[in-house]
């Protein structure tokens, strides 16, 4: 994912430490039931559409936008399957961020896939029993997503 300007300029007061920030993830689905995955530039894992909200938009805005932006695909969200926060993530320049991520059913309405920006090397539908191979956090995005049940949130402490 790109650094987002903002996010450069609070860089330059905040030095490496951690940022805590918004999170946006999309599971599209095409009328056949593939799904739509990036393989990332920056680390080359598969993974469903994410990004970073604009200050000010809405989490549903920032995920068709952020199909859009990656991928050249118009979507619709359909519903969030997921809230969970992950856990810190520090880059190879030593900056640490935490994400509190809303994952987004959608349903793709137009365009074709095709790599769109600088942020993926490869764009594609996959059927879901031939997924490439991806980490276990993504696959759980994909399993709520087809799931038939209330939004996912991590389980409460009882301590």
């Amino acid at each position: 994912m790109a650094t987002p300007d903002f996010i450069r300029t609070i860089r330059a007061a905040a030095g490496h430490q951690l940022l805590w920030l918004p999170g946006i993830s999309a599971v599209v689905f095409d009328d056949e039931g593939r799904v739509l995955l990036g393989q990332r530039a920056d680390n080359h894992k598969w993974t469903v559409i994410n990004g970073i909200p604009d200050p000010g938009e809405q989490p549903a805005a920032c995920a068709v936008r952020e199909v859009y932006e990656e991928t050249g695909v118009r979507c619709v969200p359909e519903r969030v399957v997921l809230v969970r926060s992950s856990g810190e993530v520090t880059y190879p320049n030593g900056d640490m961020c935490q994400f509190m991520d809303i994952t987004f059913r959608c349903r793709a309405v137009g365009g074709e896939a095709r790599v769109n920006d600088d942020e993926s090397v490869e764009v594609g539908w996959y059927e879901v029993d031939s997924l490439p191979e991806m980490e276990e956090r993504q696959l759980f995005r994909i399993k709520q997503a087809l799931a038939d049940e209330p939004t996912w949130f991590e389980p409460m402490s009882t301590d």
